[in-house]
């Protein structure tokens, strides 16, 4: 396996200016995916609400084949967590817009504890629109981890799905592998020989996983690799920003020990910014 499907997408919606722009977007999603779309409301049922999001996604040019509509009371958080467990959901999808400051405290709270603690992959949507934006240039992790390599094949999957045809390939180097102090000219050729040098690994690692994908997938995508040195998860996001990215891909969180939870981590940073809409891969299950 290669990459990972998203066969069910789980979409919780609110009563929000925004909610036609999420639900146009959801629509979209299952209808570049081929998938189920399961839309959940944590909240009292009413027969209003009910007519209007009806109404919303019959507006929709994008439909889905298959679509359920769950209405739950409970945390939020908790709610949407269990729902994706029980129906076994493959993508589960949050849309906000970046600009309402209520929306701010949406994305650091109830985005950043589920992408802690799902079980199936998140794409967050920061700028939701109606009128579809085409996603032309995809950001994409090429650390070195287990995970990578699916996520890299998914990301290849997204492109094509979406129409993409540029994918940057972001590999992040930790400054402390140069570890040459640089006090004069000679520590200072030591220390870009040695930059130099892992960057060329990476980049071989990295295009010996795209050479391995189907060439379905790789197919009319031109991609690249991009070195950079810097804190992992941080200088991804930062780059992401820089080229305008369309989206970020990124692995989930890994299995971490005790000391490592008390730092920020990967993820932890790009919730922060939020550059641009993220798509965070759980490869478990795929491997």
């Amino acid at each position: 396996m290669s990459s990972v499907s998203f066969k069910k997408i789980l979409v919780g919606f609110a009563f929000s200016p925004n909610l036609k722009a999420n639900v146009y977007e959801a629509l979209r999603m299952a209808d570049y995916f081929e998938g189920e779309l399961v839309f959940v409301h944590v909240g009292r049922k009413t027969v209003e609400k009910e007519s209007l999001f009806k109404e919303i996604v019959a507006s929709s040019p994008a439909q889905s084949k298959k679509i359920s509509i769950y209405w739950k009371e409970g945390n939020p958080v908790t709610t949407l967590l269990q729902t994706s467990e029980e129906l076994h959901v493959d993508l589960i999808l949050l849309g906000a817009l970046k600009r309402e400051n209520v929306v701010k405290f949406y994305l650091g709270s109830i985005a950043r504890k589920i992408t802690r603690k799902a079980k199936c992959s998140v794409l967050l949507l920061i700028n939701p629109s109606v009128e579809r934006r085409p996603c032309q240039h995809i950001v994409v992790n090429g650390f070195d981890s287990p995970q990578t390599e699916i996520t890299i094949g998914t990301a290849f999957m997204v492109a094509k799905a979406l129409g993409s045809k540029k994918i940057s390939l972001v590999e992040e180097i930790s400054r402390s592998k140069v570890a040459v102090a640089v006090d004069d000219d000679r520590s200072l050729r030591q220390a870009t020989l040695r930059k130099e040098e892992l960057r060329k690994q990476e980049q071989t690692r990295v295009k010996d996983v795209v050479q391995k994908l189907a060439v379905g997938l790789t197919k009319d995508v031109n991609w690249t690799t991009q070195s950079i040195f810097g804190r992992r998860g941080y200088s991804i996001g930062h780059y992401a920003k820089v080229v305008r990215a369309d989206l970020l891909i990124m692995n989930a969180r890994e299995n971490l020990s005790f000391i490592d939870r008390l730092i920020t981590r990967d993820i932890e940073h790009i919730l922060a910014e939020l550059p641009t809409d993220v798509l965070i891969v759980n490869s478990k299950g795929y491997e």
